[in-house]
């Protein structure tokens, strides 16, 4: 078996390592590397890099919910005018924001993403085009968000945004049903006698080259960019409504596979599943949970993780056990602790189901330099009711 680099090896579940090990055992494995919110996930742990042979890619090694991504706008509102305008950014959320599975809106800001002819490009996507139309703007369950807070800038590092504290929008979603249909179809289709043992199931590749391939290929990059306009649906119809643009807008996805190459310059298929790319320069986002803080990151291109970086804090908990142990009387009080208004969630989506967000980015100090903290104020989340999807 191939050896990898672990970060924060203390706070990664011992399942999490059985499958990345299993995973570097395939025969299309080259590089790997676990970051250090790992846990559990379907074939590869979420929070596994997997660098496969560039002919190859693994759906279930990108994620079930495609091109699952971050965004943040950052406003030129001070942060000491924000409980002014609570109430008016809680109205906000309420109406241009939309949770839970089947959910739709009726009102567009921005629809020229479906101009694209890759919408005409398989059956599959023609026939998922009008259900990816009317779910635009809108977001899953589970652990997606949107939420106001609080960004403070600790230095003048980022040309755009000097020393300060501002009032930013922080979302989190993807590809929605149109990129969870995608990836269940070509998941099976790349499963079917594929000879894999079972714990390995789930690691069943595509090739490249064969017409399944490359239908997914085309699939998983418009998920992307739909995931990319969704946000930006989202940002946008909020902006309108403030009448105010951001000042700085920062983004990065996560659930995607990217031709890059290794140090050595082999071409390979890196999949980030639950991990964000962190090459030098590369701004991301790497959240905590809905009273602890996020962060904006910039990547420096540590070869060793594959120029990657978490995605987030990491599950310590499932959410059965979340459901059986998390006292919700303590959970409540640490929102209050932390000023935080919550509409929506339940209690597998308190603090503490989640590892130790400064736990983990100490881990990861040779990957990425903080440049910005964002503390939650006012957090959005599918209903309690709802079947968590992520």
């Amino acid at each position: 078996m191939s050896t990898y680099p672990i970060y924060g090896r203390e706070h990664i579940e011992q399942g999490a390592l059985d499958q990345m090990n299993t995973a570097m055992q395939l025969p299309i494995a080259v590089a790997g590397a676990l970051m250090p919110d790992a846990h559990v996930g379907y074939g590869l742990p979420i929070g596994g890099v997997l660098a496969t042979r560039a002919d190859t890619i693994i759906p279930y090694a990108v994620g079930v919910d495609i091109a699952c991504r971050m965004c943040l706008s950052v406003y030129d509102i001070p942060a000491e005018r924000f409980d002014e305008h609570r109430r008016e950014l809680h109205a906000m959320l309420l109406k241009h924001t939309h949770f839970g599975l089947g959910s739709t809106t009726k009102e567009h800001h921005d629809t020229s993403l479906f101009d694209r002819p890759e919408w005409g490009a398989t059956k599959a996507i023609r026939d998922l085009k009008d259900r990816a139309y009317h779910q635009l703007g809108t977001s899953g369950t589970g652990n997606h968000f949107a939420e106001w807070g609080i960004l403070s800038v600790e230095s003048d590092e980022h040309e755009s945004l000097p020393e300060g504290k501002y009032v930013a929008l922080l979302t989190h979603s993807g590809s929605r049903g149109f990129g969870g249909n995608l990836a269940s179809m070509y998941s099976k289709i790349a499963m079917q006698n594929s000879g894999l043992p079972e714990e390995a199931k789930h690691l069943a590749w595509l090739d490249m080259h064969s017409e399944a391939g490359q239908e997914y290929w085309v699939a998983m990059n418009l998920a992307g960019e739909y995931a990319k306009a969704n946000h930006h649906e989202i940002h946008g119809k909020i902006s309108h409504a403030m009448q105010l643009e951001p000042r700085l807008i920062v983004e990065n996805h996560h659930n995607f596979a990217w031709l890059e190459h290794l140090a050595d310059g082999t071409e390979v298929m890196v999949h980030r599943k639950g991990a964000t790319p962190a090459g030098e320069g590369v701004m991301g986002i790497i959240p905590g949970s809905m009273s602890t803080p996020g962060f904006v990151v910039r990547g420096k291109g540590h070869a060793p993780s594959l120029h990657s970086a978490s995605h987030g804090a990491g599950r310590r908990m499932s959410r059965g056990v979340a459901h059986r142990t998390v006292d919700r009387h303590a959970w409540k009080q640490m929102l209050r602790d932390h000023d935080v208004t919550l509409i929506g969630s339940d209690v597998d989506e308190a603090p503490m189901v989640y590892k130790n967000i400064h736990d983990v980015m100490a881990a990861q100090e040779a990957l990425v330099d903080v440049v910005a903290t964002f503390q939650p104020r006012i957090v959005r989340m599918a209903s309690a009711k709802e079947r968590p999807e992520d």
